[in-house]
């Protein structure tokens, strides 16, 4: 019984914990550097632009149904296994 206790007491503690995170932006914090430049840049960063993910780490999706079906064109390197 003591168990049970505990975990929901640990669930409730968390719970509570988690609902107090801040909604306001970022800023740096006083008397710290700010970002560095990176190597090739010819200024810093914005937050923006930090925090938005580029093409690669979020592709695009693609929701283009088969309409008809076509012909695969021959591929050289489509070979039967060895044996």
């Amino acid at each position: 019984m003591a168990t049970k206790r505990l975990i929901i007491a640990t669930l409730a503690a968390s719970a509570l914990l988690g609902a107090c995170g801040s909604k306001e932006d970022l800023k740096p914090v006083a008397g710290q550097p700010a970002a560095v430049v990176p190597v090739g840049a010819t200024r810093a960063p914005t937050t923006e632009e930090l925090t938005t993910p580029d093409a690669q780490a979020r592709p695009a999706r693609s929701d283009e149904l088969l309409k008809r079906s076509e012909r695969r064109e021959p591929d050289d390197f489509d070979l039967p296994p060895p044996g």
